[in-house]
């Protein structure tokens, strides 16, 4: 009798000591960040190691206009990943923080990974795509305008003004 009661403690006390359940999302972004091979000008940070749903890259162009800023990327990845694509914060990819990436709109497929968004917002910095933007003046100035649109990405990177709007200096960062 003795021994089923000492049974039943330990097994009770082993239910109190066990890690949360462990959902889908999180085991294939376990599997994804193992897997994540990115250049040294991106960098990922996870605030909370046993969260990995919620982490932020910072990505350093080393070509294109953006070269000398450094830009924040905040994840919050939901529970429906890899389903659905995760959401991205970035506070200078338009006026309200919206990113514009194939990937995470119509083109995500199940088979796509952090990795692949990682690449793919690096991409923006190095290869901006004026045929698809959320900031229409800024795609229409790097169409018709490349030096303006030079010009313009230069100041705005260093706090300055562009058509009235202040922008963070992102130059300061790295």
């Amino acid at each position: 009798m003795l021994k089923i009661l000492s049974m039943k403690k330990n097994a009770a006390n082993s239910e109190t000591n066990r890690k949360p359940k462990i959902c889908a999302a999180q085991l294939r972004l376990q599997k994804d960040v193992n897997e994540i091979h990115i250049p040294p000008s991106m960098k990922t940070h996870f605030p909370n190691p046993d969260d990995l749903l919620n982490f932020t890259l910072d990505i350093t162009p080393d070509e294109g206009f953006y070269v000398g800023g450094t830009f924040h990327f905040t994840f919050a990845i939901n529970q429906n990943y890899p389903h659905e694509p995760p959401k991205i914060y970035h506070p200078n990819i338009d006026l309200e923080g919206n990113v514009c990436l194939n990937i995470l709109r119509e083109d995500w497929k199940p088979v796509l990974n952090i990795n692949a968004v990682m690449i793919g917002l690096l991409y923006l910095f190095q290869e901006p795509n004026p045929d698809d933007p959320l900031n229409k003046d800024a795609a229409n100035d790097l169409r018709e305008h490349r030096q303006k649109f030079a010009q313009n990405v230069k100041s705005s990177m260093k706090g300055g003004y562009v058509k009235n709007e202040r922008f963070d200096d992102v130059t300061s960062l790295h």
